[in-house]
């Protein structure tokens, strides 16, 4: 940063500690160093203007080129540099496994460059390390899948995006107890870790931290991108490419767990998901698609990829709505029967109390779509059990 620019910009710095996950032997640290913006706590009657305003400061906000942080955690403490963004990440390993799971904290503090006062800048973090107990791990996207975010109409995605907030934004209806219902599992107490990987920029962590917790949704670890609006970042080939590396580390990281993948058909969901089935084969129990984006041309594609997926020897789900994923989780054993009435109802209650709740954003006025459900097992195909 220029002296002048520091003259003149004197907004205090600050650690924004991301939430991640690790093993007993090592965990992953991530977060990013910047100037506090002073973005303010939503509230559910902020005017658009206050919306906006944090949404610019958001956006706005300036990084700590190459800034230096101190991390520790579990005994362990390591020095980070962060990148020209101010993003920093790395692996810490253990002197010794850890015994106690579920989450474990992380203490950030930043050795460079000194704020404007000789106080120390420090933060937190916290990382999921998996119980015993968890039979699978769920990876979800966000946008259009818990998120109502309306990707498939631009101008419409970036109003959602300038002018909500935490307490505006709307999930579609049922989510938040059938997330419950899954890191539930079917003994009620299985406590399994859900991830969630969204390609929404690392700007919106907060908004997305607090919107997960304001509606009842599990929390866990989330994965998210550097706001790159070059030509490049905004190729589907790109997207594909940072979701895939994505949840290939976490299938790594937990190796011993299987997976629920859940997203839907707006992007390349399913065909990441597709990749992922090949690659981890016995290891994906169920994929679970929302339909939002309802073209001949995209119903074509999805048809293929439930074959693919069929034979890759899992099941793909393309849903209408949340219920049809809970049914099939119910059936195979994935979340306890007896939540679905729950599921049901928070469903009906968020459509009669917001109408804006809908189950998939408005389908095209097209009579050629296929039915709402189409479930590749047709009965025949058990897939992998979780453990």
């Amino acid at each position: 940063m220029s002296r002048a620019r520091r003259y003149v910009d004197r907004d205090p710095y600050m650690i924004a500690g991301y939430r991640t996950y690790g093993s007993a032997t090592r965990v992953l640290v991530r977060g990013r160093a910047m100037e506090d913006e002073g973005v303010r706590p939503a509230g559910e009657r902020d005017s658009l203007w206050r919306n906006l305003l944090n949404s610019y400061r958001r956006i706005e906000a300036d990084p700590l080129h190459h800034a230096r942080v101190r991390a520790s955690v579990g005994g362990a403490t390591t020095e980070l540099t962060a990148d020209d963004e101010g993003f920093f990440s790395g692996w810490i390993e253990l002197p010794r496994p850890i015994e106690d799971r579920g989450w474990i904290p992380i203490d950030l503090e930043l050795l460079s460059p000194a704020g404007a006062h000789a106080t120390s800048i420090a933060s937190k973090a916290e990382a999921l390390i998996a119980p015993a107990s968890a039979r699978f791990m769920v990876i979800s996207d966000i946008d259009d899948t818990v998120l109502q975010s309306h990707v498939t109409s631009l101008v419409q995605a970036f109003r959602t995006v300038l002018l909500g907030n935490a307490r505006t934004r709307l999930p579609f209806p049922g989510v938040a107890a059938f997330y419950r219902a899954l890191h539930a599992g079917a003994s009620g107490g299985e406590e399994n870790p859900i991830f969630y990987v969204s390609s929404s920029p690392w700007n919106l962590y907060d908004l997305l931290v607090d919107f997960l917790s304001h509606q009842g949704i599990p929390a866990g670890p989330l994965t998210l991108r550097d706001w790159d609006v070059s030509a490049r970042a905004l190729m589907g080939g790109h997207l594909k490419s940072f979701k895939s590396g994505a949840i290939d580390e976490i299938m790594r990281t937990f190796a011993e767990l299987p997976v629920i993948l859940i997203g839907d058909s707006s992007q390349r969901d399913p065909e990441i998901y597709r990749d992922i089935v090949r690659e981890y084969p016995d290891r994906v129990l169920a994929v679970y698609i929302r339909d939002v984006k309802r073209t001949p041309e995209r119903h074509a594609a999805l048809a293929a990829l439930v074959r693919e997926v069929e034979a890759a020897r899992s099941v793909l789900v393309i849903a209408d709505d949340t219920m049809a994923a809970a049914r099939h989780a119910a059936e195979r054993g994935y979340i306890d029967a007896r939540a679905l009435p729950e599921i049901g109802g928070e469903k009906r209650m968020d459509e009669a109390t917001a109408p804006g709740k809908v189950g998939a954003p408005a389908a095209t006025a097209d009579s050629s779509a296929p039915p709402a459900v189409v479930d590749a097992e047709q009965g025949h195909n058990e897939g992998p059990t979780p453990r």
